[in-house]
């Protein structure tokens, strides 16, 4: 099974799965790119996996409807553009001969979802929208820190070697923001490197991975003293994980 990135506006990626024949699209904000993907190589278009409402998630559904020859996936507590099957906490669906398990992950909005498979080489991918990023997470636009810290956890606690497909190159500026934060970490000045490499040749910087994001990621290194000196020095009430990630996603919020 073959996983492409799909460039899409600006910093976007609408993430394929094909196997040579068939193929699904997960968060399609826009049909154009994904109709090229699938004439390009002969694709037959088996099903689409969505991870929340936004606009540059799901605005490409309406225009790919008529070349899909199977369902729709989504969130069952968002507002999903036409047709689509709800998906909740602990559901687990068949694509295309691969299981995708479903987890709750709110706090970019209220009703987030993500979905975790293992292509045929077992090794485990998440799809997880806008709630992980390299380096970083989504703003809290519907959600609680409480609610992202948690989420974020769970997606720290899957295996190390399991794919990251986040939904937007937001890598180099999400690591300046992680260097004021840990200055001294080497394993992020080495990663920082190897991104600044793959972006002067064009190349994505992703897929990660989550044991990478483990080394590198503030928003997953909450209980790291390094983390929550930075973090206190800028408003958290307390060295609670929950009080550590607020301060250090309103500090990204304002970071230039």
């Amino acid at each position: 099974m073959k996983l492409v990135s799909i460039p899409a506006f600006s910093d976007n990626y609408i993430w394929m799965l094909h196997d040579g024949s068939q193929a699904l699209v997960v968060d399609p904000g826009d049909s154009a790119p994904v109709l090229d993907a699938l004439a390009s190589n002969q694709l037959t278009l088996a099903g689409i996996l969505v991870t929340h409402h936004h606009g540059d998630h799901v605005g490409g559904l309406q225009g790919l409807r008529s070349v899909l020859k199977g369902p729709v996936f989504g969130p069952a507590r968002e507002n999903i553009p036409g047709s689509f099957t709800q998906l909740r906490d602990g559901d687990s669906i068949m694509l295309m001969g691969l299981r995708f398990d479903v987890m709750d992950v709110p706090g970019h909005t209220s009703g987030h979802i993500a979905y975790v498979t293992a292509d045929t080489a077992d090794q485990p991918t998440l799809f997880c929208g806008d709630t992980l990023f390299s380096a970083g997470c989504g703003r809290l636009f519907e959600g609680t820190p409480q609610q992202m810290h948690h989420s974020l956890s769970r997606l720290a606690d899957l295996p190390g070697n399991t794919r990251v497909c986040c939904a937007h190159e937001y890598t180099l500026s999400n690591l300046k923001f992680a260097h004021a934060v840990e200055p001294h970490n080497e394993d992020l000045a080495a990663y920082t490197r190897r991104c600044e490499a793959l972006r002067e040749q064009g190349i994505p910087t992703l897929p990660s991975t989550i044991a990478q994001e483990r080394l590198v990621n503030p928003f997953l290194r909450c209980a790291e003293p390094a983390v929550i000196e930075s973090a206190r020095a800028h408003g958290a009430a307390s060295n609670d994980g929950t009080d550590v990630f607020a301060a250090l996603r309103q500090w990204k919020n304002d970071f230039r």
